[in-house]
């Protein structure tokens, strides 16, 4: 069960092993996509179509009785999820043999919830992983099988460390698999529900940018909302063209030191021009813009976008509305 670019990793990996056989795919329904709204399938099922799968469903609810007994058809041993998006309750988790596993990118009881990977990246954590746990009826709380650790680089953004845990899940949860089939699988261990934390799904909205934070909060939320769902600001009001908000996402930035005649500016205010693009002031010290994206435009580096847009030191802000 999946629905993401990581779940079909995850497919891929469980394909190459002979000794597992996979018997049938849930996904989320066909949505809209694209300007023409066309209906697209998700990453997994483009995934699992393409492998030759024959066996593929997307119910709306896969608690509702059609879906079960379809599912129940296939006779499954184990059911594995990654990403799937979509609650199982318990008649659903009893149904397979050997239970409900689920391939979690975090090190749980760590982040816990809907967007563990921006919340690694968020924190500052120099490292992360990925857990397969067998499912209960609780959010991400079940017993561990195992874990494999991945490293967080100072310049990885979201879709990075995800592109990467993605292919560690798919190599971790095969295993699992494989070893659970062989009667090998070492005891399961129980989480410290004491030192568990949650992270919520995030909205579009969340991607707003600051200028009143540190900047080190700054420069790491930039890496861990791209590519999704990005951070913004808004340009000054005189830039901005009839019939657009004048959102700026901003995919990369630096951290910049001040000199003493510009630590009183306020933040948000462009306080030098460099080559390679403009410098804002945080609460603290300030963020070089190296790469941005103007609303309905295409993406550039800082130092393109200064040249269409003359900035004014001390005079022009980034602003939050």
């Amino acid at each position: 069960m999946g629905s993401s670019a990581a779940s079909a990793e995850c497919l891929r990996a469980i394909l190459r092993e002979a000794s597992l056989e996979v018997v049938g795919v849930v996904t989320q329904p066909d949505r809209p996509a694209g300007r023409g709204k066309t209906l697209t399938a998700c990453a997994c099922a483009e995934f699992a179509e393409k492998s030759g799968l024959k066996e593929i469903i997307k119910p709306e609810n896969v608690n509702d009785q059609s879906a079960l007994d379809r599912i129940r058809a296939w006779r499954p041993d184990v059911i594995a999820v990654v990403a799937y998006g979509q609650i199982l309750k318990k008649s659903l988790l009893d149904m397979p043999l050997f239970g409900c596993v689920n391939c979690h990118f975090s090190l749980l009881p760590k982040y816990r919830g809907a967007s563990p990977v921006i919340a690694a990246l968020e924190a500052g954590d120099r490292m992360t992983g990925v857990s397969v746990m067998r499912m209960g009826i609780g959010l991400d709380d079940g017993p561990i099988m195992l874990q494999s650790f991945e490293p967080i680089y100072p310049d990885t953004t979201g879709g990075d460390l995800m592109r990467d845990l993605a292919i560690a899940g798919g190599v971790t949860l095969a295993k699992a698999l494989k070893l659970m089939s062989s009667n090998q699988l070492p005891p399961e261990a129980a989480q410290d529900h004491e030192h568990a934390t949650y992270v919520r799904k995030l909205k579009k909205t969340d991607g707003l940018i600051n200028w009143d934070s540190p900047v080190i909060e700054v420069e790491r939320r930039i890496r861990a909302y791209n590519p999704w769902p990005c951070c913004y600001t808004f340009l000054p009001q005189r830039f901005r063209k009839k019939g657009n908000t004048g959102r700026l996402v901003i995919m990369r930035g630096e951290i910049a030191k001040l000199s003493p005649s510009e630590k009183e500016a306020p933040p948000g205010t462009v306080i030098r021009l460099e080559k390679r693009g403009p410098v804002v002031k945080c609460h603290d010290t300030a963020l070089l813009i190296v790469d941005v994206k103007v609303e309905g435009g295409s993406r550039m580096d800082g130092g393109a976008f200064l040249r269409g847009r003359p900035l004014v030191l001390g005079e022009d802000r980034f602003v939050m509305e």
